[in-house]
């Protein structure tokens, strides 16, 4: 599809800078070639022919044909050569230019003259060894995944793990443990002797974050919309599998629950967010993050009016964020089998519809994906649509955001207090009424809890053993 002729004008509008340049059509062909060679290595870019200076003073080309021609040119002089849609011939005030764009998300790691280059403002730089072995991992040139962490051996896999994930898998016959995980790629002959790759390790590691460090959760749970010292903290390590088992234990017991209590003594409850969605989030994160990365991990935050998911890296191959729901590409392939073979993960898509589907039938916003240097961030919201907002004004409920009197409350706690507070009377709540409240929770998960009400001086405990009872400490309030 051609850029427009108000497109172009924007563009020059922006000036130049990490995805615009331009020049005349008499520019040597290995500056183009460079320009383009650097775009295609960061996040592409647009380059015109028939322009000059920082003003972008727009002098025409002198034949259309060979500026064309030039472009294509150069495209090819590249290493390996670069495959981009055709130039595009436009007028812009009576005077021909040809513009050539380059697509973020390109499937190679481009060089001229044997130099690996890539675009910082208006200059293009050779990129740093350490930079330039990133961008081959993320383009697929090479896998992080499959090479051996320094020191790793056989030893340092929980075969117990293995054993169990291999006792699942149908179809694989008299497969040994060690040959289904040489076929996943969590294994692999060097010098005679199996060792571990650090899909081996991440994924079945005795302790995985001695060898990949930084391959963890942060997952905390703050009391306002913005990180304060009133927070409940989790870190997360082991195998990833583990992982994401602990991540979704840790939603469970701190995302908040709306529950709605009517005049009719209805109860009708639902976390703040489609659990199912934020599962999804967590295991796409674990999935696909940039593991070669050791500085950051992946952090899970949750805010009282949003909920961020942050993975190392950006987004992988040809993936951005305006395709991210059709585009398919994965920088882990053996940790996404795995996965799938394990029932995390569908393979067949990263799941970012669903999660989308999930928020809407909740009447919540969509998701908001945002790719920084060095990070890819999900972003939901718990605002209500219109709709669902008039249904809460109908159905009055009482909530406290995770906070009641300054004092941290967890989810369990703040149902509690929901049945205490409501317009029905209820002085009182026992260990049976929490219960009923949450169904799912362990009865002495139950008695702690109101215990820690206490202890804050919430609650007041009245009677002994049986007819024990908990009402509001009103010299608290």
């Amino acid at each position: 599809m051609n850029t427009s002729v108000e497109d172009i004008r924007q563009l020059i509008k922006s000036g130049r800078g990490l995805q615009a340049d331009w020049f005349g059509d008499q520019t040597a062909s290995n500056i183009l070639a460079a320009t383009m060679a650097a775009m295609a290595n960061t996040q592409g870019g647009t380059l015109i022919l028939g322009i000059i200076g920082q003003n972008a003073t727009i002098i025409g080309v002198r034949n259309a044909a060979e500026g064309v021609d030039l472009l294509l040119q150069a495209a090819l002089s590249i290493d390996p050569p670069l495959i981009v849609p055709l130039p595009q011939v436009t007028r812009i005030n009576g005077k021909a230019v040809v513009l050539i764009h380059i697509p973020p998300g390109m499937p190679h790691v481009y060089a001229l003259d044997g130099r690996y280059l890539q675009r910082q403002g208006t200059e293009n730089i050779t990129l740093k060894s350490r930079d330039l072995r990133r961008l081959i991992i993320e383009r697929g040139e090479i896998s992080f995944e499959a090479e051996i962490p320094h020191g790793a051996n056989l030893h340092d896999l929980d075969l117990d793990k293995a054993r169990a994930y291999v006792g699942n898998l149908g179809g694989i016959g008299e497969s040994t443990v060690e040959q289904v995980l040489v076929k996943r790629g969590c294994l692999v002959e060097y010098e005679g002797v199996l060792r571990p790759t650090n899909a081996g390790i991440l994924l079945f590691g005795k302790d995985s974050q001695r060898f990949i460090r930084g391959a963890d959760i942060t997952a905390a749970r703050f009391g306002g919309e913005t990180m304060s010292d009133t927070f409940t903290r989790q870190d997360i390590g082991g195998t990833l599998p583990d992982q994401i088992r602990r991540a979704e234990t840790f939603l469970v017991d701190h995302l908040r629950k709306d529950i709605h209590i009517g005049q009719s003594m209805a109860r009708a409850e639902s976390f703040e967010y489609p659990l199912e969605a934020v599962r999804e989030l967590v295991v796409n994160a674990v999935a696909h993050r940039d593991y070669q990365i050791t500085g950051d991990g992946i952090r899970l935050f949750i805010f009282s009016n949003r909920l961020e998911i942050t993975s190392p890296g950006g987004l992988p191959g040809p993936v951005t964020i305006d395709n991210i729901k059709d585009q398919r590409f994965s920088r882990n392939p053996a940790i996404v089998q795995v996965l799938s073979d394990m029932g995390f993960i569908e393979r067949l898509g990263y799941g970012v519809d669903r999660v989308i589907d999930l928020m809407r039938q909740q009447k919540l916003h969509a998701p908001e994906f945002e790719e920084k240097a060095g990070g890819f961030r999900v972003v939901l919201r718990n605002e209500l649509s219109e709709t669902q907002s008039e249904i809460k004004t109908v159905t009055p409920s009482i909530q406290f955001n995770g906070i009641y009197q300054g004092t941290e409350i967890n989810p369990r706690q703040e149902a509690a207090l929901v049945f205490l507070h409501r317009e029905s009377s209820n002085y009182r709540i026992t260990n049976s009424d929490l219960q009923s409240l949450c169904p799912e929770v362990h009865p002495e998960t139950i008695r702690r809890d109101l215990a820690d009400l206490v202890t804050k001086n919430i609650l007041k405990k009245m009677g002994q053993k049986r007819g024990s009872y908990y009402v509001l400490n009103r010299d608290e309030l």
